[in-house]
Order: C-alpha cells, then sequence, then structure tokens
C-alpha cells in the first residue's frame, strides 16, 4: 500500500464527512496502515478528522538520553489522587438500544468498550434508581404507598440487569453507581412548611416523614442489585437536586441532603453492612445560579457527623467551570471528587467530531481529573439516530456517547465522549494515581501522567491545535519521542 494514498484518501474522505456535519452513520471498521505490533510503549492515537480512529501503534525506547527541549518529564515525587475509573451511563434508553442489536453485534460492540484486555476498558457505570429522563417510562420502585410495596422493576428487569449482566461477563471489576432521580411521589410534598402532597415527577421536596422509609428504599435497591449478581460501589442520594423541572425531579436542598443522610441513609446503609460508597450533591458547577447553595457539598461536611458518611462530592458540567473542582478541594481535601455527567447535542454540535474531540478532552476528561477528580462518567452510552427513546420532558436533543441507526440497529456512529472516555481507560486503569510532570508545556496541550497499580505508566495527551507538535517523555530511566497530531487526543502506556 502507497501510504501517502492512503493518508491522502482517507483525508478527502473523512473531511467530506465534517463538511456535512458527521451525519453519516459508516460503522464499519476503518482501514488503518499497517503499524508496528509490538515494542516499549503502546500508543492509542484518535484524530479529530478520524485519519487515525483509536489507532494502536508501538514505539521503542531511544538508546540515548534525551536533548529535545520539548521534553515533558514523570515526576513520581508528586502524587494527587488515586482513580477509580472512567466510563457511562447505562440508562433505560442505552439498554433497550444495546437489546435490539444482534447478540453477536452486541457482545462485539461491548468487548470494545469494556474490555480491559481486548478493548477501551471503560471502568466505571452509572446507573439510574428507578426511571431517568433517558428511560422508557416514568416510574420507581415503588409506586404503590408503603416500603413494602418496593420491587424491581420491567425496565430493570428486562433491559438494564440483563445489560449489565454481560457487560460484567467481560469486565467483573467494573464500578457501578446509582442514583435517583425522583423518590416515589408519595414521598414528595410541596414544600417543607406547608408539607402538602405532590403527586408529580417533577419537582416537590421529600418529606421528613419518610427519611426512614426511603433510606430503607436505597438498601433494599442495593440488595436487590446484590442479588442479581451486581454489586453498587456507590450512589448519590439525588440526582440535580437543584434541577425541578427535569423528568423526573427532585429538589434536595444542602440542608435536606445533609439531614436525609445524617439521620436515615448514612444509618441505614451502616447498620446493614453494606460498603456503598455516598456522594453528595450530584450537579453543577455553578449551584444553577443560587446563592443560598454555593459551596453545597462543602456545606454539607461542615456537619462531622454527616460527613462521616459521605465519601465526597459529585459533579456536573451544565453550567460553571470545572475550576470549582479545585475550590471545593481546597475546603474538603479529605473528600473525593468525582464528575458523573456531561452530554453532547445539538446544542453544541456534539455528533461533529472535529469541533468536538479536542475541547471535550480537555475540559471534561482531562480537565475534571486533573482537577482531583477520581473517576469521570459521561452520560448515555447509547442512543439511537433519533435522540432516543426519550420522553418528553427529557432532553430530545442529547447524543449519546455513540449513537446507532434505527434502520439497522448494527451501523454505529462513535462521537467525541465515546472516545475521550476510552483514551483514559484503555491506559489509565483503576487505582492508578495521578503523578506529577516536568518540562515541556505548551498552552495547546493538555496532558496528565498515571502510575498504575501495576508499575507501568500512563500518559494522555490532548493537542488542540492545528499543527503536529513533537515530544519526548521521558520516565526517569527511559525516553521516547512522538509526534501528537494535530486536533488529536493519544494515550500512551508503559512500563520501565
Amino acid at each position: 500500500m502507497n501510504f501517502k494514498k492512503y493518508i491522502l484518501a482517507v483525508s478527502v474522505l473523512t473531511a467530506g464527512m465534517i463538511a456535512c456535519g458527521n451525519d453519516n452513520f459508516n460503522g464499519g471498521d476503518p482501514i488503518k496502515p499497517t503499524n508496528p505490533t509490538s515494542g516499549d510503549v503502546k500508543i492509542y492515537t484518535t484524530t479529530s478528522s478520524m485519519s487515525q480512529d483509536f489507532e494502536k501503534t508501538f514505539v521503542n525506547f531511544n538508546k540515548t538520553a534525551s536533548m529535545s527541549p520539548k521534553t515533558i518529564k514523570i515526576d513520581e515525587s508528586k502524587t494527587f489522587q488515586t482513580m477509580d475509573g472512567f466510563g457511562s451511563a447505562i440508562t433505560g434508553s442505552t439498554a433497550y438500544n444495546l437489546l435490539k442489536m444482534s447478540e453477536t453485534d452486541r457482545a462485539k460492540f461491548l468487548k470494545e468498550t469494556f474490555s480491559p484486555t481486548e478493548g477501551m476498558g471503560q471502568s466505571y457505570i452509572r446507573i439510574a434508581i428507578g426511571c431517568s429522563d433517558f428511560s422508557l417510562s416514568e416510574y420507581t420502585l415503588a409506586d404503590k404507598p408503603g416500603i413494602e410495596n418496593f420491587a424491581l422493576q420491567e425496565e430493570e428487569l428486562k433491559y438494564v440487569i440483563p445489560v449489565l449482566k454481560e457487560i460484567l461477563a467481560i469486565n467483573p471489576e467494573i464500578k457501578i453507581m446509582g442514583s435517583p432521580w425522583t423518590p416515589p411521589t408519595w414521598m414528595k410534598v410541596n414544600n417543607l412548611t406547608d408539607l402538602k402532597p405532590h403527586e408529580s415527577w417533577t419537582g416537590g421536596h421529600l418529606n421528613p416523614k419518610y427519611y426512614q422509609d426511603y433510606a430503607t428504599y436505597f438498601v433494599k435497591w442495593i440488595q436487590a442489585m446484590t442479588a442479581q449478581g451486581i454489586n453498587i460501589y456507590s450512589i448519590t442520594p439525588q440526582n440535580e437536586p437543584l434541577n425541578a423541572g427535569n423528568s423526573a425531579s427532585l429538589l434536595m436542598f444542602w440542608p435536606e441532603q445533609q439531614a436525609f443522610v445524617k439521620t436515615a441513609l448514612g444509618p441505614k446503609i451502616k447498620a446493614a453492612g453494606l460498603t456503598t460508597k455516598i456522594y453528595a450533591f450530584d450537579h453543577n458547577y455553578n449551584y444553577d445560579n443560587m446563592p443560598d447553595q454555593e459551596d453545597y457539598p462543602v456545606k454539607i461536611f461542615q456537619d462531622p457527623a454527616a460527613a462521616a458518611f459521605f465519601a465526597g462530592s459529585a459533579f456536573h458540567n451544565y453550567g460553571g467551570n470545572k475550576e470549582e473542582l479545585l475550590d471545593v478541594h481546597a475546603k474538603a481535601p479529605n473528600k473525593d471528587i468525582v464528575f458523573t455527567e456531561t452530554s453532547i447535542g445539538t446544542w453544541n454540535d456534539g455528533n461533529v467530531l472535529g469541533k468536538r474531540l479536542t475541547e471535550d478532552m480537555r475540559e471534561v476528561a482531562l480537565g475534571t481529573v486533573n482537577n482531583f477528580s477520581k473517576a469521570v462518567i459521561v452520560w448515555n452510552l447509547m442512543l439511537d439516530s433519533d435522540k432516543g427513546p426519550n420522553r418528553e420532558g427529557g432532553c430530545q436533543t442529547c447524543y449519546g456517547a455513540v449513537d446507532i441507526s434505527k434502520a439497522d440497529y448494527k451501523t454505529i456512529r462513535r462521537n467525541s465522549h465515546y472516545y475521550i472516555i476510552g483514551h483514559m481507560s484503555s491506559v489509565v486503569k483503576p487505582g492508578a494515581v495521578r503523578i506529577g510532570t516536568t518540562g515541556y508545556t505548551d498552552s495547546n496541550l493538555t496532558y496528565a501522567a498515571f502510575k498504575n497499580t501495576d508499575g507501568s505508566y500512563a500518559f494522555v495527551i490532548t493537542n488542540h491545535s492545528g499543527a503536529d507538535t513533537f515530544i519526548v517523555l521521558e520516565d526517569g530511566k527511559n525516553n521516547f519521542g512522538y509526534t501528537v497530531p494535530a486536533s488529536s487526543v493519544v494515550s500512551y502506556t508503559w512500563k520501565k
């Protein structure tokens, strides 16, 4: 094969795809140039133009010391957070779409996504406790009044749990987080003054009268999932507790969450002998511009009795800036931070890889990790080509990390969120420690370094400029060079 002609042909083809908005569903495996099949350093590269599509290659260590001014040195003397993992949400809609695929196609896609040895190795999943705004219907696990009426529903039993079992067969160590969008409506009141019933999926507050029953609801859910062979690693008490307009939703201001966890949820989980972690907040950097809710998790943690039940706090990025994570870390340095939701959609050209890849890598994957997040989870793993299934009141304009064609439930478009998670999870394994770097910096480059539990190093970089950039990486013993393509993401892993 004439390599130059191949690159030219691919460039012309992908340029045409980008010009038409990347709306073509071309799910076939891309033709790739021949690359070395072994070497000292394993490298994955994705370019915005798709001239390289998570392309794997290898390079060897240099035999002499680096004299390049563009040398980035790994500094193990500086250590930061320990990583939990990277992944996406298995919503009811995602599970439905996956199960519309043929068994063979689904197995191939799930292995590509979740296998730590033969795929990207996604390592953290978020699911809803009851319905979310990407469920097939609005429901909870106890719609009939009385906690004794708790039971898993059709969406769990028919869709979500079967998919989770297939994923766990591929990656048994994957972590799973659960978040409720609403409690049963019979537990809701209009506000904490009038305490009038709020029989609506949307809005309302949790009636303090039902704190104990609702805590039991969480425990029963964790135990029911365990009985299905699905361990729940973590939960948040409420998805987006400052958003009363979602389908479904609940307002839970910080004093309410503090009281609920301190007096009911935390003690119930402990009494049940569960080790499930609890993360506070689970909402936007800017606290939805509510001054009295600023520093929501920090205010909760100021009560030592409440703080004892929380592992840390969770954040979304639909408002505000990732710098808020640094502020929260500074104010509560002994508490973990996880990033639990972000979406792409029509509002941000979410299906145009050329516009989204490097920005999402800079702001979401690397940006949150460099601000002390120990996990990054994006929203729906898979939606269909009509942005669904979705419901009125939920997001009608969201894309998935991947989108599957409704015409055949086979052809897949992989979007930026699929690649940014894959580039992290492929080389940064659970238990890895983020470590420091010294040397070359460039405003067009964003990167982070890690050391995995097996002693291997991981380094992930995005080049958001329009020009190739040559860098050298040095670990104190070895060094190697690599040209980071323009508008690309590159992941490296190696051992000394």
